[in-house]
């Protein structure tokens, strides 16, 4: 962070420091975090919204959508193959380089399985399908791996500011490819021939694009980035991968704090992920249609995110992060409640943009807050491997518990308003919690409590 200027900076320092600034962002190196960004969100579409959309469309029950979005747990667990993708050579594509290499191999099977999920008739063969959309979430967060080396390897540790705008450009060209790129379909499927099985026909094609990108990046030097050596034996790589780190978290933070933490990861996220996978299928039942869909929760809920990403970053920076966490904790029940009014309230435009702006600045502030708040309690000493691993846990209440919003809604009977509201009450467990963790974090992490450290 740059010193506030005093009364005796001339004007010139200033548009020195502003020009700075703006050659910074020239850094060729962050449009190409950018870029990575957008293949990382691209799959999400693939065996999220648009998958959920296509079978709504057949009648598929909500449960069983519910169910088939548990693929994404496979997220939670990636950080126990990424020895491998970090100390192995991808055969004859390595010429390529290690990162560019795995890039290569893990996008033409992402090409592939999109294009076999095309010729597929979930109507017919749903566990055929559910199978493809596994493997699109296992080579997305194989991929998610590979991205997140080239992008720490990419900038110095050393070079701070261009770090925060990498993590800035990653951010936005995640919703980019999740909610820009995930509108397109909604868009076309009215007016494409075969509906949905060919619209994923061009969701396919779009890899072509995404691995022409891959030998536009410059290869990475084969000695960075090279992970130690775990062991041979399974018993070496999980006291490596796994009870080294969560060992030292205990040893750092005492048994009652450090389950304290984990279990407030654990449900944070919980009542926005209900949200989340039953969001297509409800907007479908309220009656908007795809290009509404489109139109509103994704383009809309683009830009929102990206603008409140920044606005979050800044609130957190002025107030600190347990405050972003409470301010995300309370709009993520505000925005669950926006959309029980919309059940009420039937196919509006305007509540439904309301909603998503709503929802955007929720995901945002959770989303900068909830990660900042676990890199602040991330150890040096296994840096990548307990980030992974706090990271695991959030998306693993996420994913297992998110694959029952389907099974909830048809419990409910389809009451929709009561589904909302109690998932905004949902928010309320891992608020209890931060708030018994208030006093200790203040003693043990107090820059995290505030801006300076302070009550």
């Amino acid at each position: 962070m740059s010193e506030p200027l005093n009364s005796n900076t001339s004007s010139g320092a200033d548009t020195h420091s502003l020009a700075e600034l703006i050659q910074t962002w020239k850094d060729r190196r962050l449009g190409i975090i950018f870029l990575l960004g957008i293949a990382s969100g691209y799959p999400w579409v693939l065996f999220g919204s648009a998958m959920t959309a296509w079978l709504a469309e057949l009648g598929i029950s909500r449960t069983a959508i519910g169910y088939l979005g548990a693929v994404a747990m496979v997220y939670a667990l990636n950080f126990l193959w990424a020895p491998l993708v970090d100390r192995r050579a991808p055969g004859w594509l390595q010429t390529l380089g290690r990162r560019r290499g795995w890039l290569v191999l893990i996008q033409s099977g992402l090409l592939i399985v999109t294009l076999c999920l095309s010729r597929a008739d979930p109507a017919t063969n749903l566990t055929f399908v559910g199978l493809l959309m596994l493997s699109i979430a296992v080579l997305s967060a194989t991929q998610d791996l590979v991205i997140d080396a080239y992008r720490v390897e990419l900038i110095p540790r050393s070079d701070a500011a261009r770090i925060s705008y990498g993590s800035a450009m990653a951010t936005a060209g995640w919703w980019t490819g999740y909610s820009l790129l995930g509108a397109v379909p909604f868009w076309a499927v009215g007016s494409v021939a075969g509906g949905w099985a060919n619209v994923y026909i061009g969701l396919g094609l779009v890899w072509l694009v995404f691995i022409s990108m891959i030998f536009w990046l410059a290869p990475m030097p084969e000695q960075a980035g090279r992970a130690p050596d775990v062991g041979k034996t399974l018993a070496q790589r999980l006291k490596t991968t796994i009870i080294a780190p969560l060992a030292d978290f205990f040893r750092r933070n005492g048994l009652q704090l450090a389950l304290g933490i984990l279990l407030f990861a654990l449900l944070f996220k919980v009542g926005e992920a209900f949200l989340g996978r039953m969001s297509i299928v409800f907007y479908k039942e309220v009656g908007f249609s795809d290009a509404e869909i489109g139109t509103y929760s994704k383009l809309l809920n683009w830009w929102v995110t990206i603008i409140f990403a920044i606005l979050g970053s800044l609130i957190n920076a002025r107030f600190g992060i347990i405050r972003g966490l409470l301010i995300g904790g309370i709009a993520m029940a505000a925005s669950n409640l926006m959309f029980a009014w919309l059940a009420q309230a039937g196919p509006i435009p305007w509540i439904l943009s309301l909603a998503v702006v709503v929802d955007g600045f929720t995901a945002a502030m959770g989303t900068v807050a909830f990660v900042a708040f676990i890199t602040s309690l991330t150890s040096h000493t296994f840096t990548a491997t307990q980030y992974a691993l706090l990271a695991s846990i959030g998306n693993l209440g996420r994913t297992t518990l998110a694959a029952y919003s389907g099974k909830t809604v048809d419990l409910l009977g389809g009451n929709w308003s009561l589904f909302f509201i109690l998932t905004a009450l949902a928010v309320v467990p891992s608020l209890l919690i931060l708030s018994w963790l208030l006093p200790r974090l203040r003693e043990r992490y107090p820059h995290i409590v505030s801006s300076n450290g302070s009550n």
